[in-house]
């Protein structure tokens, strides 16, 4: 029988109850009663409010109403605004040919921060092999809940520095990809990177950590993801409560 090369992160220290309790908050907020009418209102708040994190956690932090106002003509931040926009159309993909996406959401991300040469390639060859485990994963080589997959796919592209430009923008909605996917969030109604966001120092001290590739650095990569996935729920049902209230 093979073994699944993630199952031993639900046995670090305080790992499984995270994301026991994170899926909990994640369904919960699911289930909110203005997703039944004002579902895609709702989602293209989520979208707008990860997108301008994504891009504040890569040192492009703007203020939430002017890009909302169009005003905000940051290329970085207008990167993660059509990287989120594409998600759903790459979902299918993702699931298939992961190294492809990756390819196409920097393009998207970065089409006017890098050399146009740069797009879509790696910039260090020595992250090539780790990019194709990653990808093996991702079309099925692993069978543990699907947070903790994102939290894998987010930590390992923050890690590898693989892409010239954005790489973290990159990252994060590669993570958000695979939430999508992976059944988890299939409307994208979760802001992972609001999330992440509120946490700053930690999510940063944290995926450094990750970076070691120790179970002590692993495990507070992943307490911290669980931690983001709560906070992100509590966004989802901020912004549903606000739907109501307008309705």
């Amino acid at each position: 029988m093979q073994v699944d090369p993630l199952a031993p992160l639900l046995e670090l220290a305080d790992v499984r109850p995270a994301f026991d309790a994170a899926r909990a908050a994640v369904d919960a907020a699911m289930r909110h009663r203005a997703l039944r009418r004002s579902g895609g209102p709702v989602a293209a708040e989520v979208a707008l409010r990860s997108s301008v994190a994504s891009a504040a956690l890569d040192t492009h932090g703007f203020d939430l109403e002017g890009v909302r106002a169009g005003v905000v003509t940051d290329p970085v931040v207008q990167g993660a605004l059509r990287a989120t926009a594409a998600l759903d159309g790459l979902t299918g993909t993702w699931a298939k040919a992961p190294r492809q996406v990756l390819a196409r959401l920097h393009t998207l991300i970065a089409r006017d921060v890098v050399p146009e040469a740069w797009l879509g390639r790696p910039v260090k060859p020595e992250s090539v092999p780790r990019l194709d485990a990653l990808s093996s994963l991702v079309t099925g080589g692993t069978r543990v809940p699907v947070l903790v997959q994102a939290a894998v796919v987010h930590g390992e592209l923050l890690a590898l520095k693989a892409f010239e430009g954005p790489n973290g923008v990159v990252a994060r909605a590669a993570a958000r990809l695979t939430l999508i996917g992976g059944g988890l969030d299939p409307r994208g109604l979760l802001a992972m990177d609001v999330g992440h966001r509120s946490r700053e120092p930690e999510y940063v001290g944290a995926a450094n950590a990750f970076a070691t590739g120790t179970p002590d650095g692993l495990r507070s990569w992943l307490r911290h993801y669980a931690s983001a996935a709560e906070r992100a729920a509590e966004e989802l049902v901020d912004i549903c409560e606000s739907a109501a209230y307008a309705q």
